[in-house]
């Protein structure tokens, strides 16, 4: 196919299997609104399409270009208004006044942002939000702030064992060679390009770093042309469903310790689009059992298409330092991410630290049709143990 549109339509049957899916309600006592994050899953292999029916060019706003958003940061940067951040904080002292848990938080308490909701679905895959005064707010009022606004964008989802809906990005000392059993986002040592188990990613910057630190995105739909013009056999290796995907432990009881998936996949329905889930040390992990014989090894051509990616996404990637105050949502379904190493600033100063969020937008609300059995789920994707209660803790860095 050479347009991604020419994608077969899906069956009445298929639309009644994704979207009429009832999700039990969960126990309340843990989950406040009865519904717990639905956590990580293999593909529908009947869903999953051949390199044959991928688009060979794709085209539009998801398939940006850094030189010309550089030139243009008015597309993707807004600045909150007054009026925007009025709204914002009445709200968050009304929610703190009320006594209800972090847990609780929706997008009630938001303004209204749908221009920039849409870009981050449909359009570019981010936007950088300037200005939330963490200073005088405080960082309790920040949190609820910060959470409020993603909701705004869908529901908030754990993203890890410890059942976290507000993450802390920051160096926790942990060993960035130990991957295994740490995540390198608790670390100071550089992310790789990756996308993270959600539709969208949040970050609120409260300190920065004394150097590094910086943020950058780019478009897997750019990245994708550049790996069909460029080096093909890549393009067929990373859409083929060979790579195992380790959980980390992050798994409920009965569940796999790896998921089997392609890198590359196409939505389901008419829009066909090319999605995209990534990170390199959630796959050299799995070590630990090809060792044994349990699981292949990574091949040659695996190998090499993990190091042409990288390449290519360092290539055409936007580079952006978010300063104190910015808020910046990422999509992890068209736009890969990465971070620089960085080094902290002498105490007293405070360490680099960002609030972290993990956005589900189920197909219902907008959200991309994916070829996952929980497409529809209100809280898809992400990481949840068993019955691990959410949490929410803004001071207190878990």
């Amino acid at each position: 196919m050479s347009k991604q549109e020419d994608v077969t339509t899906p069956t009445q049957s298929e639309a009644v299997t994704f979207l009429e899916v009832k999700v039990p309600e969960a126990n309340r006592s843990i989950f406040p609104d009865g519904i717990k994050t639905s956590g990580q899953h293999a593909p529908i292999e009947q869903h999953l399409r051949g390199f044959e029916e991928f688009p060979k060019v794709i085209s539009g706003r998801t398939a940006w270009k850094a030189e010309k958003l550089s030139a243009n940061p008015q597309k993707w940067i807004h600045h909150l208004t007054h009026e925007e951040l009025t709204e914002l904080g009445l709200a968050s002292d009304r929610f703190l006044q009320s006594g209800e848990k972090l847990t609780s938080i929706n997008k009630q308490m938001c303004p209204i942002l749908e221009t920039w909701r849409e870009e981050c679905i449909d359009g570019k895959g981010f936007v950088l939000f300037k200005g939330l005064p963490v200073g005088s707010w405080g960082r309790i009022k920040a949190a609820v702030a910060f959470m409020g606004l993603s909701c705004y964008f869908g529901n908030l989802i754990t993203m890890n064992a410890e059942g976290l809906l507000l993450g802390h990005i920051t160096d926790q000392g942990h060993d960035p060679n130990q991957l295994e059993n740490v995540k390198i986002s608790r670390t100071n040592a550089p992310q790789l390009f990756h996308t993270d188990e959600c539709d969208i990613v949040g970050l609120l910057c409260l300190a920065k770093a004394k150097e590094g630190g910086l943020s950058t995105v780019v478009s897997a739909h750019t990245v994708w042309n550049a790996l069909i013009q460029r080096n093909i056999e890549a393009a067929k290796t990373l859409a083929a469903p060979i790579w195992y995907v380790d959980r980390k432990g992050e798994q409920s009881a009965g569940e796999k310790e790896w998921i089997k998936t392609p890198v590359f996949l196409l939505e389901r329905g008419t829009k066909g689009r090319v999605y995209v889930k990534w990170d390199k040390s959630f796959v050299t992990t799995l070590a630990r059992f090809s060792d044994k014989g349990i699981l292949p090894s990574l091949s040659s051509a695996q190998i090499s298409a993990m190091n042409v990616l990288e390449k290519t996404c360092q290539e055409l990637a936007l580079h952006m330092e978010l300063e104190v105050g910015d808020i910046q949502m990422c999509s992890c379904v068209s736009v890969l991410h990465a971070r620089s190493g960085f080094i902290d600033q002498a105490p007293p100063a405070p360490p680099r630290h960002l609030f972290r969020t993990w956005i589900a937008t189920q197909e219902s609300e907008g959200g991309w049709k994916l070829p996952y059995h929980d497409s529809n789920h209100p809280k898809r994707g992400g990481n949840q143990k068993d019955d691990t209660a959410p949490i929410a803790e803004p001071l207190i860095v878990a």
